[in-house]
Formats: C-alpha cells, structure tokens, sequence
C-alpha cells in the first residue's frame, strides 16, 4: 500500500512538473502573397459567411448547424456552428475589424473541449495588386492541454491548417471574380 501511495504521488509530481515547465501561451501563424489587391481580400475574408470556401478546417467538416447573427464582416457580428466531431460546436465573433489592416475574431469552441482563442488576420500591400496576408490565432492552454501540447505542438497541427487555408485563399481568390 506504502509503495502505491508513493507512485501515485511521483506521477502526480511529474505531471504538475510538466504542467509548471510547459508553455501555457501559443500564437500560431502563417502568412502567403496572393496576387490580389488587399481591398479585394479584405472584403473577402471579413465575410464569416465566406469561411467555408478556404478554411480548410470548415470544408472537411460535416456541418449539422450554421447561424449567423448580425451584420457580416462588421464588429458584432456572430456565427454558431455545430458539427461532427473534427468541428465540435462554438461561436466566433468579430471584434475588430480595422478595414484593410487588421481583422480580429474571438473564438469560442465548446465541443470537443472548451478553449478560447484569438484568430487574427492582417493585410499588407506589396504592390497594388499584390497583398502579403498573416492568419494566426493565439491563445492559452489550461491543464491538462498544456501538458499535452508538450508532446502535441499546437504550432505543427495548426500550423499545418493555417497553410491549407491560405494555399485555398490563394487559389479561391486568384482563380476567380467572387
């Protein structure tokens, strides 16, 4: 029983070690030229209703839910999706949007897990017809994903979407006149 106590005490030890060690903030982010003016993106990507096109997390989902709430591409404006689990449930809502510059989404997922996020993107002009664009999200992570993100780098799996959706906003945006 003595020899029980002490190993259930060790691994508590070692996971709050490694909860103490981990890093607990992440801001991920990728960032691509598109061959189109920044007015043209801008206005494009502020439309939450436009998601679906070129993130990639949202084209390989299976959406059961989708509710927008407020003006589109305007601060305050809202969408609730509910979907399988590769999607989970939320909300997003546009809380900056600096036309031209800077757009700024709070991200609130429910299921699979809770987690609050910032999800940012900004634009700047090259040339006029060319824009370099950022998309990224930061955020925190409680115990127990801090501990896991040890093992399972946000800045990998995230990164990794990031640079699907970006590749798709490329080609929606250059091979077409939404």
């Amino acid at each position: 029983m003595t020899l029980f106590f002490y190993v259930i005490i060790a691994i508590i030890t070692f996971v709050a070690f490694l909860h103490a060690w981990s890093k607990k903030d992440y801001d991920v982010s990728r960032t691509i030229v598109i061959n189109r003016s920044k007015a043209d993106i801008f206005g494009f990507v502020r439309q939450l209703k436009n998601q679906q096109k070129w993130v990639s997390q949202l084209q390989n989902a299976k959406l059961t839910h989708l509710k927008f709430k407020g003006e589109d591409g305007k601060e305050g404006a809202i969408v609730y999706w509910k979907g399988d689990k590769s999607i989970g449930e939320g909300t997003q809502k546009i809380i900056k949007v600096k036309p031209g510059h800077v757009f700024e989404i709070k991200l609130l997922v429910v299921k699979p897990a809770e987690a609050v996020a910032l999800v940012y993107f900004a634009s700047k002009e090259i040339q006029p017809e060319r824009t370099k664009i950022v998309f990224g999200v930061r955020g925190y992570l409680p115990f127990p994903y801090s501990v896991i993100s040890i093992f399972y780098s946000m800045e990998n799996r995230l990164g990794n979407d990031f640079e699907k959706s970006l590749q798709n906003l490329k080609s929606y945006l250059e091979e077409s006149n939404f």
